[in-house]
């Protein structure tokens, strides 16, 4: 029994250190031949590390497909609580960057490719940079049409 619970808390530690402080994701904690409380516990340490590991690895390569300029990808993983609001924030973000994008795009092929004057980026809820940048479009726009 002794020895189950160092192997217990040995690979409880391990799984611990893995996943939250190296950042290693994946890690499953082994402890073979325990049952009740030790059997519960255990695996609700991999439970944790599961899921943890499941939403982290979901959300980057969300970001990564964001930043090679895949706008179409989302955030699908099940999350609760704190990482459910950076899955919603984060698909928010990327709604905005490929709403933002269709904008500018679709001004610049009236106004530059088409010949139609008079075009407006519209891009609606953005803040900062984003708004900046629409602006920006839209005034580039509106000069190239009062010329």
């Amino acid at each position: 029994m002794v020895e189950q619970l160092r192997t217990f808390a040995a690979e409880v530690t391990r799984v611990a250190r893995e996943v939250g402080t190296e950042g290693r994701l994946g890690g499953q904690a082994k402890v073979e031949d325990v049952g009740g409380t030790w059997k519960e516990l255990t695996d609700n340490v991999n439970t944790m590390a599961s899921n943890l590991t499941s939403q982290v690895r979901d959300i980057a390569d969300v970001s990564k497909a964001v930043a090679k300029g895949d706008l179409t990808q989302k955030i699908s993983v099940d999350a609760k609580g704190e990482i459910l609001d950076l899955k919603n924030t984060i698909n928010r973000m990327v709604d905005q960057l490929s709403t933002f994008s269709a904008e500018v795009t679709r001004v610049a092929r009236e106004v530059g490719t088409e010949g139609k004057l008079g075009g407006q980026a519209e891009v609606e809820d953005v803040g900062g940079v984003w708004k900046e940048l629409t602006d920006n479009v839209n005034t580039i726009a509106s000069n190239l049409t009062t010329q």
